[in-house]
């Protein structure tokens, strides 16, 4: 449903989103109305402004107003957590390949958040009731260290570092033939799949985006063991960025050829993150946590050495 709204003298000089937020229900985020503003869902008079935009006095701005999505209600569930560290604030966890990190629609159950809801007593109403204490994600096939918040003083923290680049992500990664360059950095820019929506892509204009590898092993002619430390945080980085230089990740379903790796009992995207770097939120101090590589990882690795 399409509202209209008057900027009076009050608003004069609000940045667009800062100005929808306050006209639209509480349940639409902010970065939900800044998407809304980039899709071209909300006009100032007519035409298309960016969110940093600064409305005027006088000017009707156009907004389409979704309805409100129906209440997924989250339960607690017994699921066995492999925690590398935990105290009042935070914890962190070595997430296994084939778990969901939140729940969507049509799966609210045997997500990560299901799992801390359970194990987490002292867990505070933070972040939002779906994905409460989530500051940063890993995709469902990829396994590793993983931190959740566990009040709102450590949520504001770690989302501001996760933000402002502050924190440093380490990551394992089998990858399909033998680099010419044996370290490297490709800064390719990232954003959706001009034609299918559920990938990411390297496109120019998109979101600046850096991953820093070195080859750490070699298996023949057939595999490569990267280390890689990502300087950002795009959706899919490591897996588009390597199908980009040519080397896509073994068991990689969107970005690969995955069938060619059932051989070697691949199930999913050999893609582990091994370090987590951050400083706590109430002490300030730099911790560092690893997560040990899963079983079926170090399987896939012997059997690539084998076969």
């Amino acid at each position: 449903m399409e509202e209209n709204f008057l900027v009076t003298n009050r608003e004069d000089g609000w940045r667009l989103d800062k100005f929808v937020v306050e006209k639209v229900p509480d349940w639409i985020s902010r970065t939900y109305v800044q998407k809304a503003i980039k899709q071209g869902q909300i006009i100032v008079n007519g035409e298309l402004k960016k969110p940093s935009y600064k409305v005027k006095n006088g000017e009707v701005v156009s907004i389409e107003v979704p309805d409100k999505p129906p209440t997924i209600e989250v339960l607690p569930e017994n699921i066995p957590l492999n925690i590398i560290y935990e105290d009042k604030d935070i914890i962190v966890i070595n997430k296994p390949p084939s778990m969901i990190v939140h729940p969507v629609a049509n799966k609210v159950s045997g997500t990560l958040v299901n799992a801390i809801l359970y194990h987490c007593k002292d867990l505070q109403g933070i972040g939002g009731e779906i994905r409460p204490g989530i500051v940063h994600r890993l995709d469902k096939d990829t396994s590793g260290a993983i931190v959740v918040a566990k009040n709102d003083r450590a949520h504001q923290s770690l989302s501001a570092q996760f933000k402002d680049r502050k924190t440093k992500k380490t990551y394992i990664a089998l990858v399909k033939g033998i680099l010419k360059k044996k370290q490297g950095e490709i800064n390719q820019p990232l954003a959706r799949h001009p034609q299918i929506r559920i990938k990411m892509a390297v496109v120019p204009g998109g979101k600046e985006s850096i991953t820093v590898y070195k080859i750490i092993k070699e298996f023949g002619d057939k595999a490569s063991l990267a280390w890689i430390h990502l300087k950002t945080g795009r959706t899919h980085q490591i897996r588009v960025h390597f199908k980009y230089i040519g080397h896509p990740l073994f068991g990689d379903e969107v970005y690969g050829k995955a069938y060619e790796d059932y051989k070697y009992g691949i199930k999913r995207q050999m893609l582990h993150a091994l370090k987590l770097g951050l400083f706590h939120p109430r002490t300030g101090e730099w911790m560092e946590f690893v997560a040990p590589l899963p079983e079926d990882f170090k399987k896939a690795i012997v059997n690539i050495e084998k076969l």
